[in-house]
């Protein structure tokens, strides 16, 4: 094995030269890490600036025309809307007019049965009117009909009522 604190004492520099000794190599090493500065400047951050740059201007010149889109979004969908509304109305108008012209329809129609019901109803109350006159007619004076010898049926059957109900 090597003996680590005889090397660290061998390597030790006597006189000057030390760890701070300022000679030529020092303005050597500033002109060498200028001139570094400059070409790294000029071959790899100008041009890795100018693509940061292009990128960034390319990120909001795609959000300003996405905010554009939007807003026309926005106002094609306020549209859309108002339009929508303005159908809604007009159907719900037009359902309303289509339910008033068939509700007229449908009066006008019962109207018209219910005339025709008391006319029906009129000739018929006229009809049973007419032979009620007659059945009492023919209750009252059986002679009037079939002349005074012959008796009436509705007599006889007055006459067995009677006499059934006397028992």
């Amino acid at each position: 094995m090597i003996n680590f604190s005889l090397l660290i004492s061998s390597s030790e520099v006597e006189g000057p030269g030390g760890l701070f000794d300022i000679n030529a190599t020092l303005p050597l090493v500033a002109i060498q890490f200028i001139l570094l500065m400059v070409l790294l400047n000029v071959i790899l951050y100008s041009p890795l600036l100018t693509i940061i740059e292009e990128r960034k201007e390319y990120v909001l010149s795609n959000l300003a025309e996405a905010s554009e889109k939007l807003a026309q979004a926005k106002e094609l969908n306020a549209q859309y809307e108002q339009d929508l509304e303005t159908a809604r109305k007009a159907a719900q108008l037009e359902i309303a007019n289509s339910q008033n012209f068939h509700k007229k329809i449908l009066d006008i129609q019962l109207d018209i049965s219910q005339k025709t019901i008391d006319i029906f109803i009129a000739a018929i109350s006229k009809d049973v009117e007419k032979n009620r006159q007659v059945i009492l007619k023919h209750i009252f004076d059986p002679y009037a009909v079939n002349g005074p010898t012959a008796e009436h049926p509705l007599q006889n059957l007055c006459y067995e009522m009677e006499e059934k109900l006397s028992l």
